[in-house]
């Protein structure tokens, strides 16, 4: 489980966003924050991994926290939730090390991709071991492609069960059959079948074979 502490200045926001975090799976919130100073001593006492940081704080910038954090030793990993979007602010956030910088307003869906992004990191941390560099590419790449799908998707296909079916791939340990997918997703298998190959055409998913009980080839799917 990935505990999460939600940092913003704003009660209201801060618990749409903690109520946000709670509806992901694999993830539960430690602690609701609304200054840098209550962050801190949040951190002192509560397990967090990953702090969801509003930029706006009454005493102090989240970019201010971050650098108090790491000065302290703190290696927490962050994701900057606000509404500053001048550039300025989004490369200090990158040099501070923020993993990801999402924008208010934002949906649902839109934080929940961040987090299962960052979940499938926080499982290959765990991992441990080496990496080659394709493993690499692929790591310093997760966040980054958080958002990624195809640019425009064709007429009578709908965002939202591409979301399904990218999350039920992000979250999977192996690569799943179309069948597996239309499962986890609550689709019919023609249906998961038509977004998986929207997906592949698009390079966000990697096609395999595998041959199963039957000795007949079967397709697997996972996210690249």
């Amino acid at each position: 489980m990935i505990d999460v502490l939600v940092v913003d200045d704003d009660a209201q926001v801060a618990r749409i966003n903690a109520a946000y975090v709670a509806k992901v799976s694999g993830f539960r919130v430690s602690c609701v924050a609304h200054s840098a100073g209550e962050a801190l001593a949040a951190l002192e006492t509560l397990p967090v991994d990953l702090i969801l940081l509003d930029h706006y704080l009454p005493d102090g910038t989240g970019l201010q926290l971050v650098a108090d954090l790491r000065r302290r030793g703190l290696l927490t990993d962050v994701i900057m939730v606000t509404a500053a979007r001048d550039v300025a602010t989004v490369q200090a956030a990158m040099r501070h090390g923020a993993l990801q910088y999402l924008v208010k307003p934002f949906t649902f869906a839109g934080l929940r991709s961040k987090l299962e992004s960052y979940a499938a990191l926080h499982r290959t941390f765990a991992d441990g071991g080496q990496a080659e560099q394709s493993e690499v590419d692929r790591i310093f790449g997760a966040l980054g492609a958080a958002n990624a799908g195809p640019a425009e998707l064709p007429k009578g296909h709908s965002t939202a069960t591409a979301d399904r079916v990218r999350s039920v791939l992000r979250s999977a340990d192996a690569p799943l059959s179309a069948q597996d997918v239309a499962v986890q997703a609550g689709l019919s298998r023609q249906t998961a079948q038509r977004y998986l190959k929207l997906l592949e055409r698009a390079g966000r998913v990697r096609l395999s074979l595998k041959y199963g009980e039957t000795g007949r080839p079967e397709h697997r799917y996972d996210w690249v």
